[in-house]
């Protein structure tokens, strides 16, 4: 069944549709329309007292499926599941990259994406600059000191040179997307958790199903 289909029932008894965490985020997200509802900054107080993620939970468990989120679909109906999956987004704690990481789980499950890990990526050494003439592509040299050598029984100086060289894509690159696909899926995880511990979406289970830890690795 593809993330569009219906709820089914057996027996008279409702069966939750059963997705991984990244295919709830999509549902959510891409399907439901859902937004985010970022908490204030914590210097806010909103009527003497600020709220968190469970103080959000229990208004849209308390609220059930009337919650229609026409603010964010100009009418249209969202999912109460797919408000409450956004609001657990909204919560993650800043040591997995908090308002950020929201934002970022939030837009590529809006876009059906997983972060770009650069696979198949190695690192090339390339000159730094070339240049073109009739005789095709050079690499561009310069010098970097020079050097008395004997010639034909005289002593000369010449120019020692050298061509300098880059890695591309930096091995840091690599390394930094890595890093960025690592917290995307340690925030994913923190959803998925929540979302089971909470035990409030009504028509949606979300199954232990992540993505790959570490794809580059095979």
């Amino acid at each position: 069944m593809s993330i569009q289909g219906r709820i089914g029932r057996a027996g008279g008894a409702k069966v939750k549709r059963a997705l991984g965490v990244q295919a709830a985020l999509e549902w959510a997200f891409r399907i439901e329309k859902a937004q985010l509802e970022l908490p204030p900054p914590k210097d806010v107080v909103e009527e003497g007292f600020g709220f968190g993620l469970e103080y959000v939970l229990m208004q849209r468990a308390a609220l059930g499926c009337k919650v229609d989120g026409g603010q964010h679909k100009m009418g249209s109906y969202t999912h109460a599941d797919a408000e409450v999956i956004a609001a657990t987004v909204a919560g993650l704690p800043d040591s997995l990259g908090g308002i950020r990481m929201a934002i970022r789980v939030a837009e590529l499950a809006r876009a059906g994406l997983t972060p770009d890990w650069m696979p198949g990526v190695v690192p090339r050494c390339i000159p730094v600059e070339t240049r073109q003439n009739q005789h095709g592509v050079r690499a561009v040299t310069e010098v970097v000191g020079t050097e008395r050598i004997l010639s034909r029984g005289r002593w000369r100086t010449v120019e020692v040179l050298a061509c300098p060289v880059t890695w591309r894509p930096h091995p840091e690159q690599i390394a930094s997307a890595r890093r960025g696909y690592e917290d995307w899926w340690q925030a994913l995880g923190w959803v998925r958790d929540g979302l089971v511990a909470g035990g409030i979406l009504r028509d949606v289970q979300v199954t232990e199903e992540m993505p790959r830890v570490r794809p580059w690795k095979r």
